[in-house]
């Protein structure tokens, strides 16, 4: 029902003034806070807490104004609320900053420095939700990074100079292809070299932070100096003694073979070769000659100069691009066509190929560390998914893209180094017992979406059930309200796949239409019927005279059709503003013509004051015509007076007899389901609006 005004707009009724309010004491707090307590409205009340904010109270002052105003204005107490969040939030923070400062400090103090757990201390820090923006732990991070750093370079300097001592190893190869005077002559710069890389490997050991380096490295620069040392102690006697052997004829020869070819046919004896050939069966035939220092074929020099150059460029292109892989296999061709025709090149040649091997050397040394450090990293991840602390464990769905995320990385890194199948083998382990968590979850999932497509075709088969059993029913309010809750356990059937959802949707589309069917047709004649009424509304409004019996069954009848079929609420309320509005037209033009006659009664109460003073004044005059002249017209105005408030107060009494019947008659029926039914307001208005 609609809710009928507290007081007759028309009634005589003085209004009650109420007593004026009591001058209150002024709060405690005013004279901290600036008069917040003391504040008219709640805008002011804020304004005045945010400038007394502003100030920078302390604590305790805080929780004093926060505990006596928020059981006055939650709105101006939020202000003050959210400052002492904030300085609880900022001594949270202090604390947690002190505790990861000390962590880093030890980190930093302690003599060997692991790269994982500086890398873990950063991580771990942000997600404890430490200040690393702010000091001292922005400083302690840039430290740690710092330190991180330096123990970096060490080992890509490690692989630096294992890529050196190869290339060192493979210019005493080379040299021991070419005639013994060249490798005389390179005697003295390869000693420096030598030195000087002994000097460097010295330093990588010496230094700092050499005992925070990872385990493998220290092995690979001692099993690098090992093996130049043996190529190097094995080259220095050689030298010399292929040296004392072109200088004395007696000498023993060096155990080189290029060079012991050499000095024996500087000493006109034939080769190794040639003496092995003429030991064999049948060489005695052959006349013996003295050769000769066999000459270089220009044709086969420039053929050697050719193909050393064409791998070279190779090398240098790859090296430029940085292929790590490309300028890997370009190496080891040119390394090969080298040891085919080192010897037919020249020393210019030659050293523009030792420098396109170290470069080559350290690009693919540093990919491979880069390689192999990303994989670590990756590894470490892919085992710290199972071990991570209790309530921080990944669900399924965040485990399986997790994991995709570390496979797609893995490629990436085979894509800029060389396979480490140990490192695979560690990474896949870790994935697939990782990949447990998701499998657990995924017969979950499907578990879960069996049982829910169960229950979704279980509720269809209930829909058509009820649809047979309610088919001859004329409650359509329960109807409505039974296919609401039907709407809603289909939308709350929990989760199924895509799929499954296409295959049921249209059975449910299907299943609740044909439920539905009898409540849409009862509503289509709802509709006609309420247009109907909204026509007949509208003829009445017009009629000359408002027929208030009239109305009254109008309205009985738009109620009893509210109750009976349930429209949508918007929908029904436009059709209930189009039914009211003629009625109010209606009600208002007979408060226009009441007020009207109020106006008339008044201009004849004029009248009769006149025609009394005007019989006041004839008596005076002693005048006796214009004494009867003044009576008569005061009779007459007397009169009128009479037939005037006669008929106002007819008016009024059956407009009010009429309004308090069907407002006696709405309170009676009872209310509409979705929409209201419309009731006439006390004192002959309109009725109000639905609730």
């Amino acid at each position: 029902m609609f809710p009928f005004f507290s007081r007759n707009k028309m009634s005589d009724a003085p209004e009650v003034n109420p007593a004026p309010a009591k001058t209150q004491e002024a709060h405690p707090l005013d004279a901290l806070t600036g008069g917040a307590f003391s504040a008219a409205t709640s805008g002011e009340r804020a304004s005045r807490i945010r400038d007394w904010l502003a100030t920078q109270p302390a604590q305790e002052q805080l929780q004093e104004v926060f505990k006596e105003l928020s059981g006055r204005d939650k709105g101006a107490a939020r202000a003050v609320r959210e400052r002492l969040d904030e300085i609880r939030r900022a001594k949270g923070q202090e604390a947690i900053a002190a505790e990861w400062a000390e962590k880093a400090q030890a980190l930093l103090a302690a003599p060997k420095l692991n790269i994982a757990d500086a890398l873990a201390w950063q991580r771990d820090a942000a997600k404890a939700g430490a200040p690393l923006s702010r000091e001292p732990l922005s400083l302690l991070k840039v430290q740690v990074a710092d330190r991180v750093k330096v123990i970096e370079d060490l080992q890509h300097r490690v692989q630096v100079q294992r890529e050196a001592a190869v290339l060192l190893a493979q210019r005493i190869e080379v040299l021991s292809t070419k005639p013994w005077r060249d490798a005389h002559a390179a005697l003295e710069l390869l000693r420096a070299d030598v030195a000087r890389w002994q000097e460097q490997a010295q330093e990588l050991t010496g230094d700092a932070s050499w005992a925070s380096v990872e385990a493998r490295f220290p092995p690979l620069l001692d099993a690098s100096r090992t093996q130049l040392l043996v190529v190097w102690d094995a080259f220095q006697p050689a030298v010399a003694q292929a040296a004392a052997a072109a200088e004395d004829a007696n000498a023993p020869l060096p155990p080189v073979p290029v060079w012991a070819d050499e000095l024996r046919v500087a000493r006109g004896l034939p080769t190794e070769a040639a003496a092995a050939a003429a030991a064999a069966p049948g060489a005695a035939a052959k006349p013996a000659r003295t050769p000769n220092k066999p000459k270089v074929d220009p044709e086969v020099r420039d053929k050697a100069v050719q193909a050393v150059r064409d791998a070279l460029v190779v090398l240098e292109k790859e090296t430029a691009e940085g292929h790590g892989k490309a300028s890997a296999g370009a190496a080891a061709a040119l390394r090969a066509v080298l040891k085919n025709h080192g010897k037919h090149i020249d020393a210019a040649l030659e050293q523009q190929v030792h420098t396109a091997l170290v470069a080559a050397g350290e690009l693919e040394g540093w990919q491979r560390w880069g390689a192999d450090q990303v994989r670590e990293d990756l590894v470490a991840k892919a085992e710290g998914l199972l071990n991570r602390p209790e309530g921080q464990a990944l669900g399924g769905r965040k485990m399986q893209e997790t994991l995709r995320a570390l496979r797609e990385q893995w490629k990436q890194s085979d894509q800029g180094g060389a396979p480490n199948h140990g490192l695979w083998k560690k990474f896949d382990e870790a994935c697939n017992a990782a990949h447990k968590v998701v499998e657990a979850w995924l017969d979950k999932i499907r578990a879960d979406a069996a049982e829910h497509k169960a229950q979704r075709l279980a509720l269809i088969e209930e829909v058509k059930a009820w649809t047979q059993e309610h088919a001859t029913s004329g409650d359509w309010k329960a109807i409505n309200r039974a296919l609401y809750q039907f709407g809603d356990r289909w939308r709350e059937g929990g989760h199924v796949g895509e799929k499954i959802f296409a295959e049921l949707q249209p059975l449910w589309k299907q299943a609740i239409a044909g439920a539905a069917a009898p409540l849409e047709a009862a509503q289509k004649d709802s509709l006609a019927r309420r247009h109907a009424m909204i026509d007949e509304a509208v003829a009445l409004g017009a009629a000359p005279a408002l027929r208030i019996d009239a109305v009254k069954a109008l309205q009985q009848r738009w109620q009893a059709e509210a109750q009976t079929v349930p429209l949508d609420r918007k929908h029904e309320q436009k059709l209930w503003d189009a039914f009211r509005k003629p009625i109010d037209e209606a009600f208002n033009r007979k408060s226009a013509d009441r007020e009207k006659a109020v106006t008339e009664l008044s201009a004849r109460d004029r009248v009769v004051l006149d025609a009394s003073k005007a019989l006041e004044a004839a008596n005076a005059t002693g005048d006796a015509q214009q004494i009867r002249a003044a009576v008569q017209a005061l009779e007459a105005a007397l009169r009128g007076q009479a037939q005037a408030a006669e008929a106002a107060a007819s008016a009024q009494k059956s407009e009010q007899s009429a309004a308090a019947s069907v407002a006696q008659a709405d309170e009676a029926a009872p209310a509409a389901g979705d929409g209201e039914a419309p009731a006439a307001e006390e004192g002959g208005e309109a009725a109000a609006a639905p609730a």
